[in-house]
């Protein structure tokens, strides 16, 4: 199953990548950051992303969409 990572600007679709495309692999990022710090429930890795976003402005929502895992939806205010 190939798991792919979507970000959506305001509702439009501006990436769409799998997570294969990662420089680290998620285990690695997990192992290493948890060597550092106690990760919790609930607490969220940024890694940075591809390019194609685009500009954000006040008002617009951000949201990554993994399939089979769910959504992270915040506002820029």
């Amino acid at each position: 199953m190939t798991v792919s990572v979507k970000t959506m600007l305001s509702g439009k679709e501006r990436q769409n990548y799998p997570v294969s495309d990662i420089v680290f692999p998620p285990t690695q990022l997990v192992s290493l950051i948890s060597q550092d710090m106690t990760l919790m429930p609930g607490d969220v890795i940024a890694c940075g992303t591809s390019i194609g976003v685009g500009s954000m402005k006040p008002g617009s929502t951000v949201e990554i969409v993994i399939d089979g895992i769910g959504t992270l939806s915040n506002s820029y205010e």
